[in-house]
């Protein structure tokens, strides 16, 4: 094999890895890098608010729970992890509904994260909402415009 081939080779190989670290990268992370999940710890919700058809009972919430429902029994406590970056900032979390009020989240934020926690006081439903952009933004650089939006909603049984 000449030596120009096996350089061609090499460059090739390189710019297919570039090309997949491009912009539209959805698994929270800032470059095109694999994201590891770790599972979700056991539950400590009550039996009783898992029992609705369709809700998980799941105690800590991250990106990857968007679009989940999730079920509490009053007096359970959700908590919600946002991990982003300066140039990918997860905006504050807003709630929509009632029955949750908000507690010590007990996190050190870094810059992009969104962290909250939320206590189950009254029956009802709440729909917890956050965005952010899904590129980075450089200035003097073209980006997308596009948004990553993340929304739970949470189903509190009464008691």
């Amino acid at each position: 094999m000449r030596r120009t081939t096996h350089r061609t080779t090499l460059a090739l190989a390189a710019l297919t890895l570039l090309a997949g670290a491009g912009c539209g990268t959805q698994a929270g992370s800032d470059g095109g890098g694999a994201a590891t999940v770790s599972p979700p710890p056991p539950s400590s919700a009550s039996p009783s608010a898992s029992s609705s058809p369709g809700c998980t009972s799941v105690p800590e919430l991250g990106a990857s729970d968007s679009g989940a429902r999730v079920c509490l029994a009053v007096g359970d406590t959700v908590r919600l992890s946002l991990d982003g970056t300066k140039s990918r900032p997860w905006s504050p979390v807003t709630v929509e509904g009632t029955g949750l009020e908000p507690v010590n989240s007990g996190f050190v934020l870094q810059p992009g994260d969104a962290n909250a926690a939320y206590r189950a006081v009254s029956a009802g439903q709440v729909r917890l909402r956050s965005s952010r952009p899904l590129c980075a933004t450089e200035t003097g650089k073209v980006s997308c415009k596009g948004i990553q939006e993340w929304w739970v909603t949470v189903v509190i049984a009464g008691a």
